[in-house]
């Protein structure tokens, strides 16, 4: 009954989150080298689309148009679909410590982008190069499970380890044949993670993916709060549980290789923002959802923009959310035994 009542305390409502998204986007526009205020901002932008008096110099827009705003919209991204990933394989998998590279996107990608950077491929190439032998990583867990008779779930997540562990192998292979001048500090740089390189064109090639990932995830969502439940529970409820497994693979898998093709492997943010997600508005996906897009986005977003104006050598993402991602991660472990 306890339980109950704390679960019907939570909040359901999502504006305090996109209150916290807004504010940290325009706060983003204001830190760098070359800050821009919020009036100037506003101004820039509706000039676009009403006939403002220019008062700024040209420099002004190429940082918001060229860099801020496609570095910024990256991490907002990048944010929403690795948490959201790691919200929806949680409850798949009924295991809290699940992440979105637990099927091998992760490993494919950093294989793909490091044998795109040791080919001397360009940045479209590397990009997408990163984002196929992501899928083909999770394609490949996907079809050797279903030789296997067994719980499904259980060797969905062995042979996640196993081919992840094979790229992996396959990257470390790479990086010793790599020059070590030119192109193992580049292939390292790429693994730590970073949207210093982001462009407005990589934002065009992968919103499309992102939001073919995003879009049945959100309209099945209720749906998800089934498939947590037993196997026999939710097939007692009338749910296709091998129908909706595929399509919480496939949707995972486009939104997370996406967004490695672009930002490099950015961990813990598909493993803390569900956990703070549940903890503010409970489990229920109606909710949970909307709010691990929100809360993903932004803590990425402060992120990036800690990783920019912290030191004037800009800092691996990675290496961040790491830093703050595990000891924040045990705080809540400890938050929620305490309650």
């Amino acid at each position: 009954m306890k339980i109950l009542d704390r679960r019907e305390n939570k909040s359901t409502s999502t504006y305090p989150f996109i209150i916290l998204l807004i504010g940290i986007f325009l706060l983003s526009f204001a830190i760098g080298r070359y800050p821009v205020d919020i009036v100037t901002l506003f101004k820039v932008f509706l000039s676009k689309v009403l006939p403002i008096a220019k008062t700024w110099p040209d420099t002004i827009e190429t940082v918001v148009f060229q860099i801020r705003l496609p570095r910024i919209l990256g991490a907002i991204l990048v944010g929403a679909s690795l948490s959201l990933s790691g919200a929806v394989y949680q409850g798949m998998f009924k295991n809290p410590l699940v992440s979105p590279d637990i099927l091998g996107v992760s490993a494919g990608s950093a294989f793909g982008a490091a044998l795109g950077i040791f080919l001397s491929f360009n940045t479209l190439g590397i990009q997408l190069s990163a984002f196929v032998f992501g899928v083909l990583g999770v394609a490949l867990v996907y079809l050797i499970s279903l030789k296997v008779k067994d719980d499904p779930l259980i060797i969905l997540v062995i042979i996640g380890i196993l081919i992840g562990s094979i790229f992996s192998s396959f990257t470390s292979l790479i990086k010793y044949l790599a020059d070590t001048e030119d192109k193992l500090p580049a292939i390292t740089f790429w693994l730590m993670g970073s949207l210093s390189g982001v462009m407005p064109r990589d934002i065009s090639s992968v919103s499309i993916p992102i939001l073919l990932g995003i879009i049945p995830l959100y309209i099945l969502r209720w749906k998800l709060n089934v498939l947590s439940l037993n196997e026999d529970e939710a097939k007692t409820l009338g749910l296709d549980t091998g129908k909706i497994r595929i399509i919480v693979i496939i949707c995972s898998t486009l939104m997370t290789a996406a967004s490695i093709s672009i930002s490099g492997v950015i961990g813990w943010i598909g493993l803390v923002i569900p956990h703070l997600s549940r903890i503010l508005v409970g489990p229920d996906y109606k909710v949970l959802l909307p709010t691990t897009i929100l809360l993903g986005s932004s803590y990425l977003l402060l992120i990036d923009n800690i990783a920019r104006a912290l030191t004037t050598v800009e800092i691996p993402l990675g290496i961040l959310t790491s830093l703050i991602g595990a000891p924040f991660f045990i705080f809540l472990l400890l938050n929620r035994g305490r309650s």
